[in-house]
């Protein structure tokens, strides 16, 4: 098969490559390979069996059309101090004049007009004089929600669109392999089964999202594309009462804190918080389970779900820090019995496991029911431990009642970005005919920092 652009993978960033190439009147022909299945066939069987079943060969949750985007909680970040490092490559004028943009496609495609966290500017200057004093700084960060079932709906559209406008839309094929000539990518070689096909291309878009970020670490050892080391994130997700959080949902939606707590000073962020949400387990390939978050726009729970992530930075000699995050998730999944660990915070300051019996007497009922309650500590490394610890007590100045002693942690909450492909601010490789975009490129995080990096492809591929 001949096209002009082949784009691998079809999350935000691949989306909107193909849809920006539209909209600017491209003829060109352009094929979007998914290994996943279309949203319209995209299905979790555990709101049947009530818990996770492990479907092969991948999850439905992570993989298909939109990525995780469709089963996320949907919120787009609508300010480029969050979503990633891509405002350092092209400029913050630029990347939020893309993010102005890109928000706009998303309203047309029926995304809710309303914007969370603005307005009430006397209660926003309280919360942050409470983050100054415990040493947090607070993001101001507009966000459109979506939720979890108005975003697949969305998606939908998008799909449909796409289809519309001739572009082919390949589902249920990998890509194996990048075909190279040299340092030049001449398209893509896939497998479905036994079967195999190659799709060649004078433009090829790696956009594979986090799902995909050893994959694309195992092409640029093999290719010689240019990278440096990324970041990996190592946390949990903490789960309190909404009536805890009530102060900074109502005003904020999103609290997007930040903190270098004492001793080892790593970066500890908030990130991903869910009013009236729902835990949840996403699987990754070799049996990973990794616990996430999402949100609806109709149904609530009594609960508020936020993830508490610590960076980490690998220098020589190691460069593997995908590796060593799954390393870590691979055990507490080994203490859980392939599932999510759970345990109470007050708990793992008293050095003591949680059991299931004290969970169903606390007033925090787990949203997430096959989560096994146990010991986050006996998996979590030291330092990433202490550093979450520190940081939960810091944040209950800021939110009273966070660092309670039911309230509950989950692990492992794992985020997984691409050693960081270098390219310059016009977004090229040093492989000629060869980009990387999204969360697998290491540069965004988060479903509008991929759709704007997926833009400003477009614009240069039409």
């Amino acid at each position: 098969m001949k096209k002009d652009v082949v784009i691998v993978g079809a999350g935000p960033a691949g989306i909107f490559t193909a849809i920006e190439m539209i909209r600017k009147g491209s003829k060109k022909s352009i094929a979007i390979v998914e290994k996943g299945q279309p949203i319209e066939k995209r299905r979790c069987p555990k709101s049947v069996t009530n818990k996770c079943v492990n479907c092969r060969p991948y999850c439905h949750i992570t993989t298909g059309f939109s990525g995780a985007g469709a089963f996320s909680d949907g919120k787009l970040s609508l300010s480029c101090e969050v979503g990633g490092d891509f405002p350092t490559l092209i400029g913050p004028d630029k990347a939020q004049a893309l993010i102005d943009y890109t928000d706009k496609i998303y309203l047309e495609f029926g995304a809710d007009n309303r914007v969370e966290g603005v307005g009430n500017p006397d209660e926003v200057r309280e919360i942050r004089k409470r983050a100054i004093q415990a040493g947090l700084k607070l993001v101001d960060c507009p966000i459109r929600h979506l939720g979890t079932e108005k975003a697949q709906t969305l998606y939908l559209a998008l799909e449909n669109y796409l289809r519309e406008h001739d572009v082919e839309l390949i589902f249920g094929w990998e890509c194996e392999e990048l075909i190279m000539d040299g340092e030049t990518c001449l398209g893509v070689s896939l497998r479905r089964g036994q079967e195999t096909q190659e799709i060649r291309a004078e433009h090829t878009v790696v956009a594979t999202g986090r799902r995909g970020a050893d994959w694309l670490e195992r092409l640029c050892a093999e290719h010689g594309i240019a990278h440096q080391p990324g970041t990996v994130d190592i946390g949990v997700r903490v789960e309190c009462r909404n009536e805890v959080m009530d102060e900074v949902n109502r005003v904020l939606y999103e609290s997007k804190l930040i903190g270098y707590p004492k001793p080892f000073k790593n970066k500890v962020r908030t990130f991903c918080q869910n009013p009236g949400g729902f835990v949840s387990q996403e699987n990754y390939d070799n049996d990973l389970a990794v616990v996430n978050g999402h949100s609806y726009k109709d149904l609530k729970s009594n609960n508020t779900n936020v993830s508490v992530l610590c960076s980490h930075n690998f220098s020589v000699p190691f460069n593997q820090p995908i590796a060593y995050a799954q390393k870590v998730g691979e055990l507490t999944n080994m203490l859980a019995n392939g599932h999510i660990l759970v345990q109470r915070f007050g708990d793992i300051l008293d050095g003591k496991r949680t059991w299931q019996k004290e969970l169903a007497q606390s007033n925090v009922r787990p949203t997430l029911p096959d989560a096994v309650a146990g010991d986050i500590t006996a998996a979590m490394p030291y330092r990433a431990m202490i550093n979450i610890i520190n940081f939960i007590q810091a944040v209950d100045v800021v939110v009273p009642g966070f660092a309670s002693t039911e309230t509950l942690l989950y692990s492992p909450e794992l985020k997984f970005y691409s050693n960081r492909v270098k390219m310059d601010e016009e977004l090229s490789t040093n492989v000629r005919g060869l980009y990387c975009l999204g969360d697998s490129s290491g540069w965004t995080r988060g479903l509008m920092m991929a759709s704007a990096m997926g833009v400003m492809m477009g614009r240069k591929l039409a």
